[in-house]
This record gives C-alpha cells, structure tokens and sequence, in this order.
C-alpha cells in the first residue's frame, strides 16, 4: 500500500497558504521555522489519518535521502516525530523509529531552478540505499518539504521496487504543486522568497534557531568570492569550522566551482589563527 498526503497545496504562483518567507528561511536552517512546519504536518497527518485509521504496525520516520549534510526537511523531520511520538504515546501505540536513506552523488545545481525533465537527469544517476533488515514488518513514513514534480518520489519508489521492499508507505510533504500549469522553478522562487543574498543568510544564522543543511553550505560556498569573504569574515569561529567540516563531509571540497571559497577558508583564517596561537597572541 502507497498513500500520500501533502499538508499545504499550491495552485497559484503568486498566493500560498503558507508564509513564503518563513519557507524560505527554512531552507536555509531556521529551526524555529522547521518546528512550525514539522509539527503542523505531524498534526495534519493525525487528524486526516491516524484519527480515522490508526496504524498497528511499528512506524518508521524517514527523511529526504542525503550523504554527509542534512537536508532541511532532516530538521523538519526532528519536529514532527516529536509531535507524532506524544499523539502515539497517548494512544497506547509504539513511538517511531527512525532510518537514513543513502545517497551516493552530489552536484552543485540548483535543484529548484530545473524543469520535471532536468530534475529526473539530474538524480536519476544517484542511487539511494537503505537498511532492508529493519525495515521488514513495519510502516515506512517517507517525508520532504515540498513535492514539484514527483523526480525525489520516483527515486525513492525505485529504491523500494530494487529492494523488493512490501512495506506500507506514506509519502509525506509539507507543500505540493497541484497545478501542474504552474512551472517546476516556482520552488526556486519559494527558496529565495526572503533569501536574496548571501548577507541575508545572517540573521538565520546568529537567530540561536540555526541548524546546518545543503542548501545553505552549497549556497555559500558558491558565492560571488568578494561577498562570501565579507561574510566569512563576519562569522564566529564556530559557524566557520562547521561549515568547512560539513563540506569536508560531503566531499565539496573536490567540485571546482566551490574551491577558491574553501581555500579563502584554510589559508585566510585557519593558517592565520595558528600563526596567532604560534606567536602567543
């Protein structure tokens, strides 16, 4: 069995019932954004679904596939196994469990710029992975911020087709494109409804609600060199380091188009702090 529920649906590129600013926040690692959107589809799960027609099997939650970074749907996800744990808990049935699915390319391109043929060319090289053994005997819960043009649930159906998974499966998504008149890069105006430059990143940033993802480490590191420097060095230590260790991570540090920004990194800031350590000072 396959269902699938979208909370909000888009039929008007220039009207949502949702705010595009916060979504775009989201995407670039507002937590407080991602529990908002978290628990209101948990929410919308439960009274569309559970209410009427509890699952008895254990629950498995999983996010959108990733390598090394996660996601902004992984933060999402967070949230909304928290909400849907306490209705579980209530009601006398097991809390979820959670699972990676494996992704092995990563790629540079916005994926929200594309159309529903350039998004499948795109992914359809990547390959997903998942644990099979756990899986046996339970519900699967697969979840993503928004569904464009189905190119992510096509993949993800593939990996379950090439496993021979017979698992029931929901697919979950905070948003969809209804309107299929509407073209696919509508999600690229979502992404930077409120993110115009790479300085509007900073108050997500320092907000104390931040929490790392692809889009932004990919966003980032492929900025205009003269602007990503001002930022980098208007950033705390801490924000550095992690950001050149997630890049490290998913291996970004071997694409061109992001190496000039990660060499400003290690020769600018990380060699001059060891010269500072070195002098005493």
């Amino acid at each position: 069995m396959k269902a699938t529920y979208s909370l909000h649906h888009i039929n008007n590129p220039s009207a949502f019932d949702f705010n595009p600013d916060d979504y775009s926040r989201f995407k670039f690692g507002d937590d407080a954004v991602a529990k908002h959107f978290g628990t209101s589809l948990a929410d919308g799960f439960i009274s569309q679904h559970l209410e009427k027609e509890p699952i008895e099997q254990q629950i498995v939650v999983i996010s959108s596939p990733y390598s090394f970074i996660p996601t902004a749907t992984y933060a999402m996800k967070t949230w909304f196994a928290y909400r849907l744990n306490r209705w579980l808990a209530t009601n006398g049935f097991a809390v979820v469990q959670e699972t990676k699915v494996h992704r092995t390319i990563t790629y540079k391109e916005d994926y929200g710029e594309l159309n529903a043929r350039e998004r499948m060319s795109l992914i359809g090289n990547d390959s997903f992975h998942i644990d099979k053994d756990f899986l046996e005997g339970k519900t699967l819960i697969f979840l993503d911020d928004i569904k464009i043009t189905g190119s992510h649930e096509r993949m993800i159906m593939k990996m379950v087709a090439e496993y021979g998974l017979q698992n029931d499966i929901y697919m979950l998504y905070f948003a969809e494109l209804v309107n299929k008149s509407i073209h696919p890069n509508i999600e690229n105006l979502l992404n930077y409804h409120q993110v115009k430059t790479i300085f509007d990143l900073e108050p997500i940033i320092k907000s104390g609600n931040f929490t790392i993802n692809t889009r932004i480490v990919k966003y980032i590191l492929n900025y205009n060199f003269e602007c990503f420097c001002i930022f980098i060095e208007n950033q705390a230590d801490c924000f550095i380091n992690l950001l050149y260790d997630m890049a490290l991570g998913n291996g970004y540090h071997a694409i061109d188009a992001y190496t000039k920004n990660l060499n400003f990194i290690t020769e600018n800031l990380f060699i001059n702090n060891k010269n500072l350590i070195k002098h005493g000072n």
